[in-house]
């Protein structure tokens, strides 16, 4: 039979010690069954009390196996936590002892492993056995509140065990074993207010009607004891401050049940005259209060609200007042809390009532007119110190000072009006014109004589009506012509008025002829009974040779009371027309027909413009074939300067041909003027004719002209008309050129035979103008 050994394990309790041994048996020959001893007891666990103070080290169990003999060659190891340091084993023995003290709290137990092996060849004589070391617990750690101290709160006012919070306090020993962990709450300050229940630690109210008003925070101590609170228990405290909430339990109440103000009547509306103020010992929304006047007297001129804060009443007055009508105002307010709180009952109305008394004082007051505006009306012309109007005003003190009036001078800076300073009345200190003032806006003040300072003002408008003083004119345009060919009864123009007075002395106007007008049969003027009037033709024909020029005279009367006449002029001018009635000459200058030029006239102006561009490009080309023989050598610096007159005068343009600075005066440039190159002249002096142009008309008997003929004749009216530019020119020349040994204005010799110059161009007009004449077949042109 082969027999297998097994490490015994020894619990030592008490100094006791308790070995086991197991051992396996194989089946004997004889088949005899083995029996195995029923084991009371937990093998692998040992125990070590926590904080044990006694003899160190402390043998705390023993381990052995069967097969040990004793003889030394059986070695004990011990591993795992703690193994080496805080337990120890004796190798030959395999007595365990713990080296220190335990602390449960810090770790409960350990875990170790025991092993049998052989000393000589370190060969594990059994496999390794597991056991645990349990440190067991003794009361050595008090309850702890972790999250105190407290803070709590409860409606001020609540029912007798209304919950106000809980506490709780932990105990770091074992709740397992034995009451080292078992808490019983108890309270050590806060009665008779509060209570606390052992177990759960709620706190709760212990008396009804707790006022805020009286006391609103409370300090409580709550005890927490282990071991169910017995002797010999250990433990731990913490304090809860507990605030009563405020509810609407207290109604408003004024400190005063009267409260008297007073007021000048020359306070004005919507001025703060008093406060008034109930009381509420609640916070917050539940002491804001709205306050009212219930009735009384003062309830349509005073009027009461509360401030920003909830808490004052703010009387204020609404309308004027007047001490003369009523000296004291008394009414009642009423405060009223404007929050219903849900967590409490009221118990009766949350309102009351005080009585405002408010007495008007006396003011020393300004005049007051009878009318806040006046409104007068005088009529233009009247004569100075004409009555316009009268204001009055009355003093509204008790007193009734005397009243003196008086007309502010900025209103009326030209003295348009005066005012007596009695009683009011306003006379024109001027004469009125309707048409530069029609209104006069002035400004009366009436002042008291005792106090000077009591002034009060009012506006007076005063409308200055109209009289008929302007007569009628007539509008312009008041020139127009005349065809000579003209029919009797032809229209030629059409006249209309104007009046500055008033529509309704102008609503009608009245045309005619003056008397010493009537013996004149050329035109006549009739009354188109629509404020206008037609001048029409009366004679047959008019011929512009013997008169150019009519005056029409006009007489237009208005519709006034009395009616009012102007005598106007009308200048028509005669006009040699064509049978459709266009006009084809006229002595109105400027003057365009309102039919246009005709056919004729566009085409004579036009056979003019060709005429004249034919002559320019005639005169370019002869100028090309002389160009050689008017070359100047630069090296002849003899400062000559010859001006080419293209055209027939050109004004200002005639200087452009040379340069003009050769001719300046170095020395005197700058007392003349600043001119071209930055040289100095004398500025152009333009002197132009008073006397009006005079155009020359051909007769048709002339008949078709020939072309120099033709250009003879215009140039002679270009020559004789003052009235158009070129005008005549004053030209000033200071200085006569540097180097110049004679007092000549030129340095040309005009006797000199040396000169290449030739000047036979210009004696070969008349034979150039034939043969101008000859290209266009001499056939002429119009003379337009």
């Amino acid at each position: 039979t082969m027999k297998i050994p097994h490490l015994l394990l020894a619990w030592v309790c008490s100094c006791c010690s308790i070995y086991a041994t197991v051992a396996a048996r194989t089946p004997r020959s004889d088949h005899v069954p083995l029996h195995r001893t029923r084991r009371s007891w937990v093998w692998n666990q040992f125990f070590v009390i926590e904080e044990y103070a006694g003899p160190e080290p402390v043998l705390i169990g023993k381990l052995h196996t069967d097969i040990d003999r004793d003889d030394g060659r059986i070695k004990y190891v011990l591993t795992g936590e703690g193994a080496g340091t805080v337990f120890v084993i004796d190798e030959k023995t395999g007595n365990i002892h713990v080296t220190k003290s335990l602390d449960r709290e810090e770790k409960p137990q350990y875990t170790l492993l025991a092993q049998a092996v052989d000393r000589q060849t370190n060969r594990p004589l059994e496999p390794p056995s597991q056991f645990i070391i349990k440190v067991q617990d003794i009361n050595d750690n008090p309850p702890v509140f972790l999250h105190g101290p407290y803070h709590a709160s409860v409606p001020e006012m609540s029912n007798v065990g209304t919950s106000v919070i809980q506490v709780t306090a932990n105990d770091a020993d074992d709740p397992t074993y034995g009451n080292s962990a078992r808490l019983v709450y108890t309270i050590l300050e806060g009665h008779p207010f509060f209570s606390v229940d052992p177990q759960t630690g709620v706190i709760r109210t212990a008396i009804p009607n707790m006022d805020r008003e009286t006391q609103g925070e409370f300090l409580v101590v709550i005890q927490a004891k282990d071991m169910g609170g017995h002797m010999g228990g250990l433990s731990g405290t913490t304090t809860v401050t507990i605030t009563l909430i405020d509810v609407n339990d207290n109604p408003p109440k004024f400190p005063q049940s009267l409260y008297q103000f007073s007021v000048s009547e020359a306070t004005s509306p919507g001025t703060l005259i008093g406060r008034v103020k109930a009381q509420d010992p609640d916070m917050g929304e539940n002491a804001k209060m709205a306050y009212s006047i219930l009735d009384g007297e003062g309830s349509e001129t005073f009027n009461i609200s509360t401030d920003s804060s909830g808490q004052e009443g703010l009387i204020r007055l609404t309308k004027a007042l007047d001490y003369e009508k009523q000296k004291l105002y008394s009414f009642r307010v009423e405060a009223t809390n404007t929050f219903i709180d849900p967590h409490y009952i009221r118990k009766g109305p949350f309102k009351d009532t005080a009585t405002v008394k408010v007495m008007v004082e006396d003011a020393h007051e300004a005049p007051v007119f009878s009318e806040p505006t006046y409104i007068m009306a005088v009529y233009e012309n009247s004569a100075v110190g004409t009555l316009v109007g009268k204001v009055t005003a009355r003093d509204p003190d008790s007193q009734r000072n005397i009243i003196r009036y008086s007309i502010d001078p900025h209103s009326d800076p030209d003295r348009y009006f005066s005012i007596s300073a009695q009683d009011g009345a306003i006379y024109t200190a001027t004469g009125l014109d309707r048409e530069t003032v029609t209104w006069h806006n002035i400004t009366v003040m009436a002042a008291e004589v005792d106090s000077p300072s009591q002034v009060s003002q009012v506006l007076v408008a005063i409308r200055t009506m109209d009289l008929n003083d302007n007569p009628p004119e007539l509008e312009p345009p008041l020139e127009t012509f005349v065809c000579d060919n003209a029919h009797p009864g032809q229209l030629i123009h059409t006249v209309s008025a104007s009046d500055r007075d008033e529509t309704s002395n102008t609503s009608r106007f009245y045309f005619g002829v003056p008397p010493e007008s009537v013996s004149d049969t050329n035109f006549t003027v009739r009354d188109n009974k629509d404020n206008t009037a037609s001048i029409l033709v009366y004679q047959y024909k008019f011929s512009h040779l013997k008169r150019n020029v009519f005056e029409v005279p006009v007489v237009v009367v208005d519709g006034g009371k009395p009616p009012l006449s102007g005598t106007g002029t009308l200048t028509v001018s005669v006009c040699h027309c064509g049978h459709d009635g266009s006009i084809q000459s006229c002595n109105m200058e400027a003057y365009i027909s309102p039919a246009g030029l005709s056919t004729g006239a566009l085409l004579a102006i036009l056979a003019c413009i060709i005429t004249l561009l034919a002559i320019v490009v005639l005169f370019v080309a002869l100028r090309k074939q002389k160009k050689e023989t008017l070359i100047v050598y630069e090296e002849e610096d003899v400062r000559e300067n010859i001006i080419t007159y293209d055209d027939e005068g050109g004004g200002e343009e005639d200087t452009e041909a040379f340069d003009i600075t050769a001719l300046q005066n170095p020395n005197g440039a700058s007392t003349i003027g600043p001119g071209m190159s930055g040289g100095f002249f004398a500025s152009r002096r333009d002197i132009k004719p008073k006397n009006p142009a005079t155009r020359r008309s051909y007769p048709p008997s002339l008949g078709v002209l020939g072309v120099e003929e033709f250009l003879r004749l215009r140039l002679g009216d270009v020559d004789d008309d003052p009235a158009v530019p070129p005008y005549d020119s004053i030209q000033v020349y200071g200085y006569e050129g540097r180097g110049s040994s004679v007092g000549s204005l030129s340095s040309l010799e005009t006797t000199s035979t040396d000169s290449d110059l030739s000047y036979e161009y210009l004696e070969d007009w008349g034979p150039r103008f034939q043969k101008l004449a000859d290209l266009y077949g001499n056939k002429g042109l119009p003379h337009a």
